[in-house]
């Protein structure tokens, strides 16, 4: 596939070079010529120097033919607006951008273009090492019924089947990350000590999945 990206910060740099390892063809935009200095020896895509929603850049860049677009700038409203060009004017089936205020977030997930709140993630993630208790939201579908969540588990749940806290809860366990690494669960999968649990969850339920993880199971 042919992915556009905005912005050559950071995460623009090290997300071109992995797209490329992935065996992708990239193209990234930025206004300061100097920013393609950040780019790893081993890129071989295209850069273009222009603003990330000029039309012409864009073109340029091969919006036309792209399949996905990623707005990684260091400005909200650059991202949002180079985002909705993308989509609106080109047709680009996956755009994604990146956004620091997460109140403008919401309101642009609930337009349909999914975001990344860098602010919002590292805050929750701090608060999740500090205060796990509840749960902290990962994703969320957009219709808004529906969320991906990081969930606290009690640890009576140690030792206990990935089943047995599906069926207490009502959730579907999507995700445990264990010793720094990620794992996908089948019904038979057992709990251990230091598991983040992922769970997939209704809104509307969210009180009592969060309640079932903090209980302790109960013995029969």
């Amino acid at each position: 596939m042919h992915v556009v990206i905005m912005g050559c910060g950071r995460v623009g740099s090290e997300l071109a070079l992995r797209l490329q390892e992935a065996g992708n063809t990239v193209a990234i935009v930025d206004q300061d010529p100097e920013a393609f200095s950040r780019l790893d020896p081993r890129f071989a895509g295209e850069t273009v120097v222009g603003v990330g929603f000029d039309r012409d850049a864009l073109k340029k860049a091969g919006i036309e033919r792209a399949d996905a677009f990623a707005a990684v700038s260091s400005g909200d409203n650059s991202n949002i607006v180079a985002a909705r060009v993308a989509r609106e004017t080109f047709g680009v089936a996956i755009v994604v951008a990146r956004i620091y205020d997460p109140r403008r977030a919401e309101v642009y997930q609930r337009l349909g273009i999914p975001t990344v709140a860098s602010v919002q993630w590292t805050t929750n993630q701090m608060m999740r090492r500090i205060l796990p208790l509840g749960s902290s939201e990962e994703w969320r579908d957009a219709t808004g019924t529906v969320v991906l969540a990081e969930v606290h588990l009690n640890p009576g749940w140690y030792g206990h089947r990935v089943q047995e806290l599906a069926e207490a809860s009502g959730a579907r366990i999507a995700l445990i990350t264990r010793l720094g690494s990620g794992l996908i669960p089948d019904r038979d999968t057992v709990f251990q000590d230091g598991d983040l649990v992922h769970a997939i969850l209704a809104v509307a339920d969210r009180t009592n999945v969060e309640s079932a993880f903090a209980d302790p199971p109960k013995e029969f």
